[in-house]
């Protein structure tokens, strides 16, 4: 029997394209599978930022209703493992070895992709725990993307922005219709964005799908006792502000009350109980602190939409001059990114970034100073090179920012824990800051 780590070994080579967008091949495969539904409700979470922390928050909710719940995101962090969960535990290697397997039995030559043969793995594993409700996160896109291959029951689209542009069009009009690809004829849609993009809209009419918008139909917002309020058309609750930083989580945590809340219309009491399980909720990599004196602060955020939600953050929590270590491939916005971030930023430090799509050091570095061209800017090297320096230069009081991607965060992480002989896995679950 093959380990888990060499079948992802095999994946990753076997198919001759690492993205390779479409329904065709997967399709076939999951009908050949029995057509896994994942559970008996299934919401899908599509959208260019936030879709992680709101996939959190929508399984935090469901199982603070008493629900048998499970989720599947894409990337991970540290471990293979984390892109599945069943009742909030990390699947194990054996149980992800074992849906493979079925995976490859059913294939009978079908050539998949990494992603499309290991989701197909992940709705087995989810249809067989006999789930009441599974959370799904869209890796690519939407339309052709192989979580589209369920129909969901509700649809959540968080906000669009450009990224990916080489396999979703150039512009968010284009974008905007794969990401609406998710929706289904007469299915619940929440938008998370107040005003999402014409397509999606448009979609939404010519399919009847139920509209769900944020300050139309549903809310959140602070109450004068510093409390927040959560309001679905006649109905409303009050919970407390969530853990994890950044006022564009109040925006993921209104869009999973409102998914919750239209796909159990009959539970919004207890809902209203359920907020508890939110309280405390943290997602690694999302402005997650995991050191002091200097403070590390990482997020796997790797666009311009993503940097100004964690520019806002520093700015408003008073933080200037920080020290980012910055590493991305060589397909992302990185003129944007920087240009989003400066405000805060005293001091780039570049890192190569590797793999087919990744870049060095010296180019990002270039990049980054095209636009920023009076800003401090250094091509370092590798990711650890860039921490030590960072490390090295900060004082106690100074923070230092990693950015980029899953892969630089997961690379710092790995940094700290040869720093300290901290567990990987206990790295990636500190605090997340709280302003």
């Amino acid at each position: 029997m093959k380990t888990l780590t060499a079948w992802l070994a095999l994946l990753e080579q076997r198919h001759p394209r690492s993205i390779d967008l479409g329904l065709e091949r997967c399709g076939e495969v999951y009908r050949r599978l029995g057509l896994p539904r994942p559970a008996t409700r299934v919401c899908t979470v599509a959208g260019t930022n936030g879709k992680g922390s709101t996939v959190a928050y929508l399984a935090a909710l469901s199982s603070g209703l008493g629900q048998r719940c499970g989720t599947y995101t894409s990337p991970h962090i540290v471990a293979f493992t984390e892109r599945i969960t069943l009742m909030g535990k990390a699947v194990s290697d054996r149980c992800l070895v074992n849906a493979f397997e079925q995976v490859e039995v059913a294939r009978d030559g079908v050539s998949l992709t990494y992603f499309e043969f290991t989701t197909l793995a992940a709705f087995l594993i989810l249809q067989q725990a006999g789930l009441d409700c599974a959370i799904l996160e869209v890796g690519l896109g939407g339309r052709l993307d192989t979580v589209n291959l369920v129909d969901a029951d509700c649809a959540v689209i968080t906000p669009i922005g450009l990224d990916h542009q080489d396999f979703l069009g150039p512009d968010i009009a284009s974008i905007a219709v794969e990401k609406a690809g998710i929706i289904r004829a007469e299915t619940p849609l929440v938008c998370t964005q107040r005003r999402p993009p014409w397509p999606v809209l448009q979609a939404a009419a010519d399919l009847l799908a139920p509209l769900y918008l944020r300050g139309r139909e549903f809310d959140l917002q602070a109450t004068d006792d510093g409390q927040l309020e959560f309001s679905l058309e006649s109905e409303a609750f009050t919970l407390s502000r969530p853990a994890m930083a950044g006022e564009h989580q109040l925006d993921n945590l209104a869009a999973a009350l409102a998914a919750m809340a239209v796909l159990y219309p009959q539970h919004f009491e207890q809902l209203a109980a359920a907020k508890e399980a939110i309280r405390n909720l943290r997602v690694p990599g999302r402005l997650q602190q995991l050191a002091s004196a200097p403070a590390i602060i990482v997020d796997v955020g790797h666009n311009a939409l993503a940097a100004g939600s964690v520019a806002a953050w520093f700015a408003g929590s008073g933080q200037t001059g920080i020290i980012c270590v910055l590493a991305m491939l060589a397909d992302k916005p990185a003129e944007a990114v920087a240009l989003a971030l400066q405000p805060v930023i005293a001091h780039w430090l570049c890192a190569d970034s590797p793999g087919e799509r990744g870049q060095p050091a010296a180019q990002l570095a270039m990049r980054v100073k095209s636009v920023v061209p009076a800003a401090e800017v250094s091509a370092v090297g590798t990711l650890d090179a860039a921490m030590d320096a960072a490390v090295g230069m900060a004082g106690e009081t100074d923070t230092v920012l990693v950015f980029g991607s899953f892969t630089t965060v997961s690379g710092a992480i790995a940094w700290l824990q040869k720093h300290t002989q901290q567990a990987p896995h206990d790295a990636a679950k500190m605090e997340n800051t709280n302003g």
